[in-house]
């Protein structure tokens, strides 16, 4: 069997799609475990440019299974729209399955999403306002709606009944929001399960009868460490688990089905919406690696925040996520910059700590302990291999690796995929 886990080591946003496009022209299938559709994609094929939110980035190889596991959610309207905006594109979408025991997210987590993060005021998460922590609560709550449920009215409709008259309750009463209609929610949601019913199946079959039958698997998460919910910045994070050990439960596979973990990172460390951020940069210098790496939003177009690498914050995503190897992107974004810095430890109250406190609190109070390296003026947007990199280039991957303990599986000097250099077949070493 090989199994391969993509996982994004800082708080989302590190070029995650374009390297599981990547490992994916070799694999059998690509499977999303967890998140839903407030995580964005960015991918290049045959030079066109799509930008995905919930459908698996391995969508664009008809002889590979694209594979929505049970640990997402499903907006099934916002699924539809983006399996209808590549298909006008060209691209076939029969290679999709999605999983019977997914949780559907509703306009109810929606609205409450939206409403009760406004309501925080300045203590507000700074979620996407997509209804994504809405429906991981109704799971755990047990009173979610499954994928399986959209299939049968009856039963859709049973579960609606119940489920609604308690969100209207909280709408009315609490956000002062008309309640929504049950009759309108049924017959909407239904249409949705008659579309999507060609897709719809237990994943976890499929998946390990390709596991069982060594077939390649690439495990795809979306967000990052730093926002996972019970190793991240909490509660500034995500509701479910993407670091590697989430792709078992979030896929339905066992431990032992996993080879390797890759883990991403920019050379840079960027992050959308509220939370402490050590070694963000409010200066001209973290403006121009804004502007030069294009850091917006793919789903929701905010600028991002920017700051120096924090090899703290890497080295709990590896030790969290159990990473075999690194893939570092976005190096050619710091071309320019006469100095470079790594933070390669932290100062709290007169201590130097390198692991990440679990204490906000402490977070908030930290100081880097910065390394700087000499930058380099070069463009190196045409590199093809890592001894064409400048000396001072080299010497800043080398230093990554060493603080990291991690070796590099690739390096990116652009966002294309032949702008991704790549050092050994993850399949088949390492």
């Amino acid at each position: 069997m090989a199994g391969i886990v993509v996982v994004g080591s800082q708080w989302g946003d590190e070029g995650k799609g374009k390297i599981t496009n990547f490992i994916a022209q070799e694999s059998d299938m690509v499977v999303r475990y967890q998140g839903g559709n407030n995580a964005g994609h960015t991918i290049y094929v045959n030079g066109q440019k799509f930008e995905l939110s919930a459908i698996p980035s391995g969508i664009f190889n008809p002889a590979r299974l694209a594979v929505i596991g049970n640990g997402s959610v499903v907006n099934p309207k916002a699924l539809l729209e983006e399996l209808r905006a590549i298909q006008d594109k060209g691209v076939t979408t029969d290679n999709l399955r999605i999983s019977d025991r997914a949780h559907v997210i509703f306009p109810y987590h929606i609205l409450i999403d939206q409403l009760a993060d406004a309501k925080k005021g300045d203590g507000k998460i700074g979620t996407t306002g997509r209804g994504i922590g809405p429906t991981y609560m109704d799971k755990a709550a047990r009173t979610g709606i499954r994928v399986v449920d959209l299939l049968d009215e009856d039963v859709l409709r049973e579960r609606l009944t119940t489920v609604l008259a308690e969100k209207n309750e909280l709408l009315e009463k609490i956000y002062n929001h008309a309640p929504l209609d049950l009759d309108e929610l049924v017959a909407e949601f239904s249409g949705y399960g008659d579309a999507l019913r060609p897709y719809i199946t237990d994943t976890t079959v499929i998946v390990n009868e390709y596991l069982d039958a060594d077939k390649r698997v690439l495990l795809e998460g979306a967000q990052g460490a730093m926002l996972d919910i019970d190793h991240g910045t909490y509660p500034y994070v995500t509701s479910s688990s993407p670091v590697g050990g989430g792709a078992t439960i979030g896929a339905g596979i066992g431990p032992t089905k996993i080879d390797r973990v890759v883990g991403v990172a920019k050379a840079y460390t960027s992050r959308v919406g509220d939370g402490p951020f050590p070694t963000e940069l409010f200066d001209e210098v973290g403006a121009t690696i804004r502007e030069v790496g294009h850091e917006y939003g793919v789903v929701t177009k905010r600028p991002r925040r920017i700051g120096w690498l924090d090899t703290v914050v890497l080295r709990h995503a590896a030790r969290i996520g159990g990473f075999t190897h690194l893939s570092l992107n976005s190096l050619d974004v710091l071309s320019g910059l006469k100095t470079l810095k790594i933070a390669v430890a932290y100062e709290l109250d007169g201590q130097r700590i390198e692991h990440y406190p679990a204490s906000l609190a402490d977070v908030r109070r930290v100081t880097p302990v910065y390394e700087e390296l000499p930058g380099w003026d070069e463009d190196i947007t045409q590199v093809k291999t890592r001894e064409e990199l400048p000396a001072n280039a080299e010497a800043y991957l080398k230093r990554v690796e060493e603080l990291i303990g991690v070796p590099l599986y690739t390096f990116a000097v652009g966002p294309s995929n032949e702008q991704t250099i790549i050092l050994f077949d993850i399949w088949n070493e390492g």
